[in-house]
């Protein structure tokens, strides 16, 4: 055997190659040792292992998080906690191009108030599509507090396709919830306001011209998109709507939404009047909204609503009338109303009050078919008493606010903010079973798909408000803090503490993880937001430059490692118009684009076809290039936006250029050469073995199969350079062959590796 080289020993150690004696000369580190060295006890470990998830290895959830005042969505795994990835809602975000390129901005105009960009938002409450009660990972959906707005996002791709403005509310906290089959989307309005649009009417006129409301917004689950002309709201009086859920099961056709400052206080502190907080929260009751949606949705279609601002509105008369709204006293400010996952019950907690308010549907439906009321409220609103309706109260602690479901029946978890706990108690025997102090002031709680039909149990997540002594100090804005919690157990453990960086969470939903089934890639010349095929695509040796008088049309492709067109040739007071499809086929062979100074960027993932404009107006040379790393000649992945002056003629000027000899030439071969022996042996081994019992590696061989099908072209170009002797060109295009070569070797020993981890077999 040879001797290594002197340089291959380094090299071999970097490897790992001789990891074995450093070990054996330092002496390895025993478990016992680390935990002594880190003061850590068998508790922690324990906790340790619930969360650990090896490298190559995936969460059993994905959980989907509002990012507040972000204005975006954060996704995460479970148990692992590790955040996956930002998706891009109310508000631009650079890495994904959201809000720089044409497709995304229009998704953005959707959510335009009054012609104006609102280019932030407050998300409070996503929520999962469903069928049959149960989640189906195919649609995301997220409010927006502060601008009262709905997106839609399809978890094929974990993109935004759609906003819409609510056209009767000022402001919304109860959204987005979904009905059992995704029929509809519904949100509640939060502060009263005139439901006409840029209507004054001065506070005095309260009890008289402002209101609340109910929106139930048609979804088209083919069309994967909300449909406004098929939506309607039902008028509500002007108490402060809050959190809303679906009935399911016995329950389904209803919605149930609580309450505060049932009052109908205005404040004025600064007139001598007591605040809000005071007159919001005098009386011991608030009331607990019912809503028949599919009956409501029937008077709609009857012609029984009224438009305002173009939207059905159903008056609060006719809702009365009909007999499909009604009220029920519930304990003073809730803050969360929960439907049990059978349907049977609906639980409501009062922050200001100890107690879960554990209601009956059964009693509830009789009570209505009986016309048992207790009252009418003062806009003539039957009112349900408590008593009639409630299967039992349960004193939990104190400030007692949102409720989620175990898999086990009857078991139930109720977050508790003045105490900072989770309560876990039995809502059929009206029993607490167990309590978990968190830290610190929670407000949501989670468990694996816990506000469905068949919850998962195992996990439970805190979404807690104040994160004073958990993690390192960065600054007076601290994150929040993200705990999870065993519940698998007749006993909860706290498992990890995350924090959240990006705005203050406030609602979460998790999903089991092979619920989901994103695509890898998009269908060639995609248009991602609209999922139609974009008029700009092209396909390679198709790209052009079209001008027409100051327009100017680029329709380009990105590929490794090259930008077509390399060069761009406007003048100034241009308006230019670049369309890019991306021409990879490979998993994650995502290129961006950006060009200096312009703003504006694009990220195109495999597929995707995507359009930045903007006006030439400086004089000029400004680079542009691929803003991911996508392979090893990432950094000349680049070319020239040239911005000339008015009337510019060029002079008779060469490129700058290298001296390339024969001998360049010769040498760009045997690398050729060398490199095609080790493709053949990686595609020798790849076909040894069953790869085409795993997917994923057969995605692999088609994308290295692609680059080395774009060989023979540069072949016979540097074949034909070299036989006229222009050693430049010839060396430049065998130089080419080879870059081809090296991202097919790439993907052909990705995929060699992929097969080796995961035990390919031997075929005959």
């Amino acid at each position: 055997m040879k001797r290594l080289s002197q340089r291959a020993v380094p090299w071999l150690l970097a490897a790992g190659f001789g990891i074995a004696a450093v070990g054996s000369a330092l002496g390895a580190e025993t478990l016992q040792d680390v935990m002594k060295r880190r003061g850590l006890s068998q508790q922690d470990l324990l906790a340790a292992a619930k969360t650990y998830v090896p490298t190559g290895g995936r969460d059993e959830f994905v959980v989907f998080s509002s990012g507040g005042q972000s204005g975006q969505i954060i996704v995460y795994g479970i148990p692992s906690m590790r955040i996956l990835k930002y998706i891009a809602v109310f508000t631009p975000e650079p890495w994904q191009g959201y809000g720089y390129d044409e497709e995304s901005k229009a998704v953005l105009a959707g959510g335009r108030i009054d012609g104006k960009d609102i280019t932030w938002g407050d998300t409070h409450h996503p929520a999962i599509s469903e069928t049959n009660g149960e989640t189906d990972g195919q649609f995301l959906f997220i409010n927006d507090k502060a601008n009262p707005r709905i997106a839609v996002i399809d978890l094929r791709d974990f993109e935004t396709k759609q906003i819409v403005v609510n056209p009767v509310f000022k402001s919304e906290h109860g959204g987005a919830f979904v009905t059992p089959n995704t029929d509809y989307v519904f949100e509640a309005s939060q502060y009263a306001a005139p439901l006409e649009p840029r209507k004054f009417y001065p506070l005095e006129e309260f009890n008289e011209k402002y209101r609340g409301g109910m929106t139930y917004w048609k979804f088209d689950r083919k069309e994967g998109r909300i449909k406004p002309e098929e939506s309607f709201s039902v008028e509500l009086p002007p108490y402060s709507q809050d959190l809303s859920d679906a009935g399911k099961g016995p329950s389904d056709g209803w919605s149930f939404t609580n309450s505060f400052c049932s009052e109908r206080y205005v404040g004025g502190i600064e007139k001598g009047r007591p605040p809000y907080e005071a007159g919001c929260s005098a009386k011991d009751t608030d009331y607990l909204h019912v809503i028949n949606w599919k009956r409501a949705a029937e008077l709609v279609k009857a012609g029984k609503a009224k438009k305002i601002n173009g939207h059905n509105v159903l008056p609060i008369d006719v809702a009365v009338k009909e007999g499909i709204l009604f009220l029920i006293p519930e304990p003073k400010s809730p803050h969360g109303v929960d439907v049990t996952p059978d349907g049977t019950k609906i639980i409501v907690a009062g922050k200001l009050d100890t107690h879960v308010s554990v209601y009956s549907f059964e009693k509830i439906m009789a009570a209505i078919k009986a016309g048992k009321f207790e009252s009418k409220d003062p806009y003539g609103i039957p009112v349900l008493s408590m008593k009639d309706t409630l299967h039992t109260q349960v004193s939990l602690g104190l400030g007692p606010l949102h409720t989620q479901y175990d898999s086990k029946p009857c078991v139930a978890y109720t977050s508790l903010y003045v105490d900072s706990q989770v309560a876990k108690w039995d809502f059929c025997e009206g029993k607490v079973l167990d309590k978990i102090s968190v830290h610190y002031n929670i407000g949501h709680l989670m468990t694996m798909e816990g506000d469905t039909a068949k919850p998962k149990g195992h996990y439970l997540v805190a979404l807690n408000k104040l994160a004073i002594d958990r993690f390192v100090p960065v600054g007076p804005l601290h994150p929040q803090n993200h705990q999870l919690i065993d519940i698998s157990n007749d006993k909860m453990q706290l498992l990890y503490d995350m924090p959240l960086p990006l705005g203050e969470p406030h609602y979460a939903v998790a999903i089991d993880a092979k619920k989901l089934k994103p695509a890898i890639r998009y269908k060639l010349g995609t248009n991602s937001r609209t999922d139609n095929p974009h008029p700009g695509a092209v396909r390679a040796g198709e790209e052009k430059t079209v001008r027409k008088g100051n327009k100017v049309e680029v329709f380009g492709t990105l590929i490794r490692s090259h930008i077509t067109p390399e060069t761009i040739e406007t003048e100034v007071g241009d308006e230019v118009t670049i369309h890019l499809t991306n021409l990879e086929r490979a998993e994650d062979e995502t290129h961006g684009f950006t060009i200096s100074t312009y703003n504006v960027h694009a990220s195109v993932e495999p597929g995707k076809t995507v359009t930045v404009k903007f006006k030439a107006d400086k004089e000029g040379v400004y680079p542009y290039y691929c803003t991911e790393f996508c392979s090893a000649l990432h950094l000349e992945m680049q070319g020239y936006l040239l911005v000339k002056p008015k009337g510019w003629k060029p002079s008779k000027t060469t490129l700058a250029a290298q001296a390339y000899t024969e001998a360049d030439y010769k040498a760009q071969l045997k690398k050729i050469a060398d490199t095609q022996a080790v493709i053949d042996s990686v595609v020798a081994f790849i076909t040894s073995v069953n790869y085409k019992d795993f997917p994923d590696a057969v995605a692999m061989v088609e994308d290295a199969t692609d680059q080395l099908n774009k060989i023979p072209d540069a072949k016979k170009k540097h074949e034909e350079a070299a036989a006229k002797k222009d050693w430049e060109q010839a060396t430049l295009w065998a130089e080419q062959v080879w870059q081809y070569q090296v991202k097919a070797a790439d993907l052909g020993l990705r995929a060699k590796t992929y097969l080796e981890q995961k035990g390919a077999k031997k075929v005959k």
